[in-house]
Protein backbone atom coordinates (compact mmCIF):
# COMPACT_ATOMS: atom_id res chain seq x y z
CA UNK A 1 0.00 0.00 0.00
CA UNK A 2 2.70 2.19 0.68
CA UNK A 3 4.37 2.08 -2.25
CA UNK A 4 1.37 2.23 -4.28
CA UNK A 5 0.76 5.83 -2.75
CA UNK A 6 4.35 7.24 -3.82
CA UNK A 7 4.41 5.40 -6.98
CA UNK A 8 0.51 7.07 -7.70
CA UNK A 9 1.12 10.28 -6.53
CA UNK A 10 3.99 10.97 -9.06
CA UNK A 11 1.95 12.57 -12.54
CA UNK A 12 3.81 9.84 -14.47
CA UNK A 13 3.03 6.82 -13.01
CA UNK A 14 0.16 4.63 -12.91
CA UNK A 15 -0.13 1.14 -10.49
CA UNK A 16 -2.55 -0.89 -12.99
CA UNK A 17 -2.33 -3.85 -10.26
CA UNK A 18 -1.03 -5.21 -6.96
CA UNK A 19 -1.32 -8.67 -6.16
CA UNK A 20 -0.42 -10.67 -3.24
CA UNK A 21 1.97 -13.61 -4.48
CA UNK A 22 3.85 -15.06 -6.89
CA UNK A 23 2.13 -17.06 -9.23
CA UNK A 24 -0.67 -14.16 -9.52
CA UNK A 25 2.61 -11.85 -10.28
CA UNK A 26 3.20 -13.77 -13.47
CA UNK A 27 -0.40 -13.97 -14.61
CA UNK A 28 -1.30 -10.48 -14.34
CA UNK A 29 1.75 -9.20 -15.65
CA UNK A 30 1.42 -11.38 -18.84
CA UNK A 31 -1.99 -9.71 -19.09
CA UNK A 32 -1.73 -6.73 -18.52
CA UNK A 33 2.20 -6.32 -19.99
CA UNK A 34 2.98 -3.24 -17.72
CA UNK A 35 6.16 -1.22 -18.50
CA UNK A 36 7.41 -1.99 -15.24
CA UNK A 37 6.92 -4.54 -12.67
CA UNK A 38 7.95 -4.20 -8.74
CA UNK A 39 8.52 -7.55 -7.05
CA UNK A 40 9.36 -8.95 -3.66
CA UNK A 41 12.02 -11.45 -3.21
CA UNK A 42 9.65 -13.05 -0.21
CA UNK A 43 6.04 -14.10 -1.85
CA UNK A 44 3.71 -16.42 -1.27
CA UNK A 45 3.56 -19.54 -4.09
CA UNK A 46 6.59 -18.06 -6.16
CA UNK A 47 9.53 -16.10 -4.84
CA UNK A 48 10.58 -13.15 -6.80
CA UNK A 49 13.84 -14.92 -7.86
CA UNK A 50 11.97 -17.27 -9.89
CA UNK A 51 9.47 -14.65 -11.24
CA UNK A 52 11.05 -12.37 -12.09
CA UNK A 53 12.95 -15.47 -14.53
CA UNK A 54 9.81 -16.00 -15.98
CA UNK A 55 8.62 -12.66 -16.75
CA UNK A 56 12.42 -11.22 -17.72
CA UNK A 57 15.07 -14.05 -18.22
CA UNK A 58 17.09 -14.95 -20.70
CA UNK A 59 14.66 -17.99 -22.08
CA UNK A 60 11.36 -15.16 -22.62
CA UNK A 61 10.54 -13.73 -26.04
CA UNK A 62 9.49 -10.49 -25.10
CA UNK A 63 10.39 -9.99 -21.36
CA UNK A 64 8.90 -7.20 -19.56
CA UNK A 65 11.01 -4.92 -17.10
CA UNK A 66 11.26 -5.99 -14.10
CA UNK A 67 12.79 -3.80 -10.29
CA UNK A 68 13.14 -6.26 -7.39
CA UNK A 69 12.50 -4.47 -3.79
CA UNK A 70 13.49 -6.14 -1.01
CA UNK A 71 14.78 -6.75 2.63
CA UNK A 72 17.51 -8.73 2.02
CA UNK A 73 20.78 -8.13 0.55
CA UNK A 74 22.41 -10.73 0.40
CA UNK A 75 24.92 -10.77 -2.54
CA UNK A 76 22.97 -14.36 -4.00
CA UNK A 77 20.28 -12.56 -4.20
CA UNK A 78 21.52 -9.79 -6.39
CA UNK A 79 22.95 -12.02 -8.55
CA UNK A 80 20.50 -14.07 -9.57
CA UNK A 81 17.96 -11.34 -9.75
CA UNK A 82 20.30 -9.42 -12.26
CA UNK A 83 21.25 -12.81 -14.21
CA UNK A 84 17.34 -13.81 -14.48
CA UNK A 85 16.89 -10.32 -16.01
CA UNK A 86 16.16 -7.78 -13.46
CA UNK A 87 16.32 -3.84 -14.27
CA UNK A 88 17.00 -3.15 -10.87
CA UNK A 89 17.62 -3.80 -7.24
CA UNK A 90 16.62 -2.02 -4.24
CA UNK A 91 16.36 -2.55 -0.69
CA UNK A 92 13.17 -1.49 1.05
CA UNK A 93 15.06 1.29 3.40
CA UNK A 94 15.99 3.00 0.27
CA UNK A 95 13.17 5.52 0.20
CA UNK A 96 10.49 6.77 -2.02
CA UNK A 97 13.14 8.81 -4.39
CA UNK A 98 15.09 6.05 -5.10
CA UNK A 99 11.92 3.75 -5.78
CA UNK A 100 10.49 6.17 -8.25
CA UNK A 101 13.67 6.63 -9.61
CA UNK A 102 14.39 2.94 -10.04
CA UNK A 103 10.72 2.68 -11.67
CA UNK A 104 11.51 5.62 -13.84
CA UNK A 105 15.15 4.07 -14.66
CA UNK A 106 13.78 0.53 -16.09
CA UNK A 107 10.73 1.95 -17.99
CA UNK A 108 13.94 4.09 -19.69
CA UNK A 109 15.77 0.78 -20.36
CA UNK A 110 18.50 1.96 -17.89
CA UNK A 111 19.19 -0.39 -14.69
CA UNK A 112 19.26 1.14 -11.56
CA UNK A 113 20.67 -0.86 -8.13
CA UNK A 114 20.54 0.80 -4.31
CA UNK A 115 24.23 2.54 -3.71
CA UNK A 116 25.02 -0.23 -0.81
CA UNK A 117 24.23 -3.08 -3.35
CA UNK A 118 26.35 -1.51 -6.23
CA UNK A 119 29.00 -1.25 -3.81
CA UNK A 120 29.20 -4.92 -3.22
CA UNK A 121 28.81 -5.74 -6.71
CA UNK A 122 31.94 -3.80 -7.37
CA UNK A 123 33.77 -5.28 -4.82
CA UNK A 124 32.89 -8.90 -5.52
CA UNK A 125 34.05 -7.77 -9.59
CA UNK A 126 36.93 -5.91 -8.54
CA UNK A 127 39.20 -8.91 -6.03
CA UNK A 128 36.43 -9.38 -3.00
CA UNK A 129 36.06 -12.44 -4.72
CA UNK A 130 37.93 -14.35 -7.22
CA UNK A 131 37.46 -12.81 -10.72
CA UNK A 132 36.15 -14.66 -13.32
CA UNK A 133 37.59 -14.26 -17.09
CA UNK A 134 34.99 -11.97 -19.27
CA UNK A 135 34.33 -12.94 -22.39
CA UNK A 136 36.34 -11.26 -25.13
CA UNK A 137 33.64 -8.80 -27.34
CA UNK A 138 32.54 -10.53 -30.82
CA UNK A 139 34.80 -7.27 -32.62
CA UNK A 140 36.82 -4.54 -30.88
CA UNK A 141 35.19 -1.90 -28.98
CA UNK A 142 36.20 1.75 -30.27
CA UNK A 143 37.75 4.14 -27.88
CA UNK A 144 34.06 6.12 -27.63
CA UNK A 145 32.54 2.99 -26.43
CA UNK A 146 35.31 2.23 -24.20
CA UNK A 147 34.70 5.96 -22.36
CA UNK A 148 30.27 4.87 -22.29
CA UNK A 149 31.55 1.04 -20.55
CA UNK A 150 33.65 2.80 -18.12
CA UNK A 151 31.27 5.54 -17.55
CA UNK A 152 27.97 2.99 -17.28
CA UNK A 153 30.45 0.59 -15.21
CA UNK A 154 30.57 3.42 -12.71
CA UNK A 155 26.71 3.88 -12.40
CA UNK A 156 26.29 6.52 -14.31
CA UNK A 157 22.79 6.98 -16.11
CA UNK A 158 22.58 7.86 -20.03
CA UNK A 159 21.79 11.26 -19.22
CA UNK A 160 24.97 11.70 -16.72
CA UNK A 161 27.38 9.48 -19.24
CA UNK A 162 26.03 11.96 -22.24
CA UNK A 163 26.90 15.11 -19.72
CA UNK A 164 30.28 13.70 -18.85
CA UNK A 165 31.05 12.77 -22.40
CA UNK A 166 29.59 15.88 -24.45
CA UNK A 167 27.12 13.21 -26.12
CA UNK A 168 23.88 13.62 -26.59
CA UNK A 169 21.17 11.07 -25.34
CA UNK A 170 20.64 9.23 -28.18
CA UNK A 171 24.32 8.50 -29.32
CA UNK A 172 24.62 7.17 -25.86
CA UNK A 173 21.86 4.27 -26.31
CA UNK A 174 23.77 3.32 -29.91
CA UNK A 175 26.96 3.09 -28.40
CA UNK A 176 25.39 1.06 -25.65
CA UNK A 177 23.27 -1.07 -28.01
CA UNK A 178 26.66 -1.52 -30.22
CA UNK A 179 28.34 -2.75 -27.29
CA UNK A 180 26.34 -5.10 -25.84
CA UNK A 181 26.13 -6.50 -28.98
CA UNK A 182 29.77 -7.08 -29.50
CA UNK A 183 29.91 -8.44 -26.04
CA UNK A 184 26.48 -10.33 -25.83
CA UNK A 185 25.41 -8.31 -22.88
CA UNK A 186 21.27 -7.90 -22.46
CA UNK A 187 21.27 -4.63 -20.23
CA UNK A 188 24.07 -2.24 -18.56
CA UNK A 189 24.30 -4.24 -16.15
CA UNK A 190 25.58 -6.52 -17.85
CA UNK A 191 28.05 -4.54 -19.42
CA UNK A 192 28.93 -3.24 -15.90
CA UNK A 193 29.59 -6.80 -15.10
CA UNK A 194 31.60 -7.30 -18.30
CA UNK A 195 34.06 -4.09 -17.64
CA UNK A 196 34.94 -4.96 -14.48
CA UNK A 197 35.43 -8.73 -14.98
CA UNK A 198 37.64 -7.41 -17.97
CA UNK A 199 40.01 -4.97 -16.01
CA UNK A 200 38.06 -2.46 -18.00
CA UNK A 201 37.88 -0.58 -15.00
CA UNK A 202 39.18 -1.26 -11.43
Amino acid sequence: MGFRMILDAQDDIEVVADVADGVSAVSKARELRPDVCLLDIRMPGLDGLEVTRQLAGPDVADPLKVVVVTTFDLDEYVHTALRNGAHGFLLKDAGPALLIEAVRAADRGDALVSPQITIRLLKHFDGGSPRTQAAPPSEPLTAREMDVVQAAARGLTNTEIGAELFLSLSTVKTHLASVQGKIGARNRVEIAAWAWRSGVVS
